[in-house]
Order: C-alpha cells, then sequence, then structure tokens
C-alpha cells in the first residue's frame, strides 16, 4: 500500500490523465507497478523519468539519496516486468538496469538536464542505478486512458502539449549550448509525434471518411497539416543533431512548431471529437 504522500499523487496523476500541480506540476512523472520481491503483490510508485527514444524511457533509483535502493527497484530485480501509467497511455514494460558505460552515460546526461541527480548520487556511496523500461509491445491499437475516443484525441493532444511544454522550458534555462538530454528530450518527442499521425492518417482519417463524407475537407486540412508539421519536426531534428547547434536555434525551431502543433491540435479537437462521440 502507497504511503499517504504517494497515494494522493497517485490520485492526482490517474484523474488529471497525468497533469499534476504544486510540486509535481511539469515534472516528467510516471505511475510504476511493479510486483513485490516477498510478496508477490503489486505495489504502484510515482517515479520521476527521462525520455530515451521512442523504445525506452529511463528512471533513476535514486531514493532521494538514500543508503538503500527504492523498493520499486529491489521488485523489479526479482520480477523484470512492469506497468507503466503516462498519463495518457498505459502499457507493460520490460525492465533491463543499465550496466557499466551505458549506465555513466545516460546518468551523466540526468545530472547534465538536472544537477540534483548528482546531489543524491553524492549523499550515498551505493551506486544509483539506472532503468531502462522497453514497452512490450501488443496487439491492436494502444491502450488509451480514456472513456470514449474524442477524448482519447484530448488526452493524447494534451500529453504533446505538457512535453512540448516541458521542452520549451528546459530551452529558455541553462547555459547557451544545448545539452545532451535536452536533444533527446526533442527527438524523442519528435518521433512519438511522427508515430501519432501515421496512426491517424493510416487508421484513424481512413474510418472517418467512410462513415462521415461530410468531413472530406477537415481531414483533407488535417492531413496537409500533417506534412507541415513532419517539415518542422525535421527542421527541430536537424537542428538538434547538428554539432554546435546553439540553444537559441533551437528554441527558434521549438517555438515554430509549437505554434503550427497547437493551431492543428484545436482545430483537430473541434472538427473530430464531436464526429468520435457523436
Amino acid at each position: 500500500m502507497p504511503n499517504a504522500f504517494n497515494q494522493q499523487v497517485i490520485d492526482e496523476f490517474r484523474a488529471n490523465k497525468g497533469r499534476m500541480s504544486g510540486y509535481f506540476e511539469g515534472a516528467r512523472l510516471i505511475l510504476l507497478t511493479t510486483t513485490g520481491a516477498r510478496t508477490g503483490t503489486p505495489h504502484t510508485t510515482p517515479v520521476g523519468y527521462l525520455p530515451d527514444g521512442g523504445e525506452r524511457i529511463l528512471v533513476i533509483a535514486s531514493a532521494g539519496g538514500a543508503p538503500t535502493h527504492p523498493h520499486w527497484y529491489r521488485n523489479l530485480l526479482a520480477h523484470p516486468r512492469a506497468t507503466v501509467e503516462s498519463g495518457a497511455f498505459t502499457y507493460e514494460a520490460r525492465a533491463v538496469v543499465l550496466e557499466a558505460e551505458e549506465r555513466e552515460e545516460a546518468f551523466a546526461r540526468a545530472v547534465e538536464a538536472d544537477p540534483g541527480w548528482a546531489a543524491y548520487q553524492e549523499k550515498t556511496e551505493r551506486l544509483i542505478p539506472v532503468v531502462a523500461l522497453y514497452e512490450i509491445a501488443q496487439g491492436g491499437p494502444p491502450n488509451i486512458n480514456a472513456r470514449s475516443m474524442g477524448e482519447a484525441i484530448k488526452v493524447v493532444h494534451d500529453a504533446f502539449r505538457r512535453e512540448l511544454a516541458q521542452i520549451r522550458k528546459e530551452m529558455s534555462a541553462g547555459s547557451s549550448t544545448l545539452g545532451a538530454q535536452l536533444r533527446v528530450n526533442c527527438l524523442t518527442f519528435c518521433q512519438g509525434l511522427h508515430n501519432h499521425h501515421t496512426g491517424e492518417d493510416l487508421g484513424m482519417f481512413p474510418v472517418l471518411a467512410g462513415r462521415h463524407p461530410e468531413a472530406a475537407d477537415a481531414l483533407a486540412r488535417l492531413r496537409e497539416e500533417h506534412v507541415r508539421i513532419a517539415a518542422l519536426a525535421e527542421d527541430l531534428r536537424r537542428a538538434v543533431t547538428a554539432e554546435g547547434t546553439a540553444r537559441d536555434t533551437a528554441r527558434a525551431e521549438v517555438e515554430r512548431l509549437t505554434a503550427e502543433l497547437e493551431a492543428h491540435l484545436t482545430y483537430e479537437e473541434e472538427q473530430l471529437i464531436p464526429l468520435l462521440d457523436a
């Protein structure tokens, strides 16, 4: 059973589909459900994470610099499969503890993005583990935390909005150079956006076109916007992967993408949610 503080975080996270207030407002947070190493019962814990490409996310077993590993980490050692709730999605994941150079590189990126991780490491003699959570592919559509198709669009869109807002915040802080983790955050966002729009183009839009011929003009506009957004995402990808890119240069590309994407998401919600929830 989670302690009172964790339970409050869990309840707010689930009620608001990942949108948090107070101390955790704007934080990258997941709910991680592991299987107890001794009891075999499920345990849910709020955990911060780092984006790490389209296939996995990283979680760091810091326990605030405590002398012992957190329970969720010991559970994963015994049962390396977990359930991840991201706010928008729930999925099963395979846990892999990073070793040697891979662990060092990932932890260095984390410290560069937030020096608090280094402070935790300095407080303890144990080497703080970094764990990769790989989503386990399932057949069929993703498990979106929504009660209807219309709500599902809004939930996914809001997750993109929150992540883009976090990237913009990160772009506005720190030195003039572009940090390694910030580069990864941008690339992960672009990949997720590409996957989402591809799914709409190949799946949802053809179904809606067949059921609602009157929506043909709106769907055509949305497809055209997907092409423009893909070009802007590619501009951002090139900017963050180029050697020596200045933070201001990358920020300008993020702002261009943000303006186009926000208009697109708003229009899509106005046009498609009434059709999906009719």
